[in-house]
């Protein structure tokens, strides 16, 4: 296992970071997993032994219920709260209320204090706000969140599923008021979803703030199990619950280009899907969910993989993003000054 900065902090987390979203089995999240105590507290220990010290929940996780079995699970394997950097989300619904859902001050305060309640813990080492919140001004929201920094509740703040501009927009907000400030990006990005790279990845090198790559297999289609007519393994996430959305044809040429790969290793497509986000500047950490033992398994053996320089430039190929304006125009303008040495 590696381990990794977090943005420009000095908190190192594993590279890989153990999902909880297919824990509980309440409500609509039952279409993602329903493990229960038994096989919670068995993926908490294989994590350990791994070498994995980051684990992502978020209170909208079936219900809450995520948040309790992970709290129980790690008290049942004994994992030292020191040794742990755990980390939640806030801003989804969590009851019927009209405000208990969004990033008020309100909602906020309370939500912390349900999350470590539900966890069975004193602080969370990353609290991340789940979404964009169009009805609470930004600055009320990253207040409330420095004022649970503050009061020790939380270590370190992070944002998710927001746009490059609106991130930006927070990080001057808490510079110009010295608030602590987001120092990671968790959203969606695999080999098959490569839209982050349009403008958030350069923003987060800029910013030193580091990117937690969620659903890095692209809801299962980047198993090599499914095919372009739809077939996929009973019971599948995918089969149920059609999401992220993706180029279909951009994903099954990725999958076609790494089978023959992974035959040569005598490995999954999924561990090579893996290996490559977790290759990609400015990956911090990438989230494995697995609703068995066997794909636990196979996704921690992903920081293990090498490719060769062929292999890489072969998926970069079939993977790439279509050009788009204006990043077409500032490669071409900024073509002539792309080194730091020159002639006269």
């Amino acid at each position: 296992m590696k381990y990794r900065l977090l943005g420009r902090t000095g908190l190192y987390v594993s590279h890989i970071c153990l999902g909880t979203m297919t824990y509980g089995g309440k409500g609509f999240w039952q279409v993602v997993g329903d493990l229960q105590a038994d096989a919670v507290a068995a993926q908490l220990r294989a994590a350990r032994e791994a070498g994995v010290n980051f684990i992502d929940t978020a209170n909208v996780y079936h219900e809450g219920l995520s948040e309790e079995l992970l709290g129980e699970g790690l008290r049942a394997v004994g994992w030292p709260r020191d040794e742990l950097v755990l980390a939640s989300k806030v801003r989804g619904r969590m009851g019927a209320g009209p405000n208990q859902t969004g990033l008020s001050r309100a909602h906020i305060m309370r939500q912390i204090d349900e999350s470590l309640r539900r966890l069975k813990t004193d602080y969370l080492d990353l609290y991340q706000i789940h979404g964009v919140d169009p009805l609470t001004p930004l600055d009320e929201t990253l207040r409330a969140l420095d004022d649970v920094v503050r009061a020790g509740k939380v270590r370190y703040l992070g944002v998710s599923n927001h746009a490059a501009w609106q991130i930006m927009k927070a990080l001057g907000i808490s510079a110009a008021r010295g608030l602590a400030r987001f120092e990671s990006m968790q959203a969606y990005y695999s080999i098959a979803g490569r839209d982050l790279e349009r403008e958030v990845v350069p923003m987060c090198l800029d910013q030193q703030v580091g990117i937690l790559a969620w659903s890095p297999l692209a809801g299962g289609l980047l198993t090599g199990k499914f095919t372009r007519e739809g077939d996929g393994p009973t019971g599948a996430r995918r089969t149920t619950f059609d999401f992220p959305p993706v180029d279909r044809e951009r994903t099954f040429a990725c999958v076609d280009a790494l089978r023959p790969m992974a035959a040569e290793r005598g490995c999954s497509i999924a561990r090579l899907a893996l290996a490559w986000a977790l290759q990609q500047p400015g990956i911090t950490s990438i989230i494995i969910g697995a609703r068995t033992q066997a794909q636990l398994d196979d996704n921690l053996a992903a920081g293990a993989v090498a490719f060769d320089a062929d292999e890489l430039a072969t998926l970069a190929e079939v993977s790439a993003l279509p050009s788009e304006y204006p990043g077409w125009m500032l490669a071409r303008q900024s073509a002539d000054r792309q080194s730091e040495e020159t002639e006269a």
